[in-house]
């Protein structure tokens, strides 16, 4: 069956709200997870990281590209931005590949959660100079990251199925 533009660009929008729920649902998540952690592991963590977030970090460099610098606030402001748009075109993406393959959404979307964690997080992050590399990290840093998407992931799968059953 050939599927048209329109149910892919139908299946972009509804994905596209769908990682805009499930970055917020990852976002509370995480920061839950964060405050309750061992306070010598968050003390290694935001000295690996500097005090900065990768898409700080993120910000910085494509300020950099510009010719521009950024304040602090700039910084965290387009840096939240980034993370927000990451999560929306995940969504996105997510949204796409659920219709085409439903296999995408097993495990009620966390495969899909962890494959991003994996991707994103573990390896493109450190690649593009956004982190130190993955053994910086304390194991507690990983295993936030890890659930925070797979937060991600079932949360936009149940969102998408809200979506697709009301459309």
């Amino acid at each position: 069956m050939r599927r048209s533009k329109e149910s892919d660009i139908g299946d972009m929008i509804e994905g596209a709200i769908a990682g805009a729920v499930a970055t917020w649902a990852m976002g509370r998540v995480t920061n839950a997870l964060y405050a309750r952690e061992n306070k010598a592991a968050r003390e290694r963590e935001d000295r690996v990281r500097d005090g900065t977030t990768a898409y700080e970090v993120a910000a910085e460099k494509a300020a950099g590209f510009a010719g521009k610098s950024l304040t602090r606030q700039q910084r965290q402001r387009y840096g939240t931005a980034i993370h927000w748009t990451l999560g929306v075109a995940a969504g996105a993406l997510f949204g796409v590949l659920r219709s085409r393959s439903p296999s995408v959404a097993r495990g009620a979307g966390t495969l899909f959660g962890a494959a991003f964690w994996l991707a994103v997080d573990e390896a493109a992050t450190p690649a593009l100079g956004l982190t130190p590399g993955p053994r910086a990290f304390p194991w507690q840093t990983h295993a936030r990251g890890l659930a925070g998407h797979l937060v991600f992931g079932t949360v936009a799968n149940a969102t998408l199925a809200t979506l697709q059953r009301t459309t």
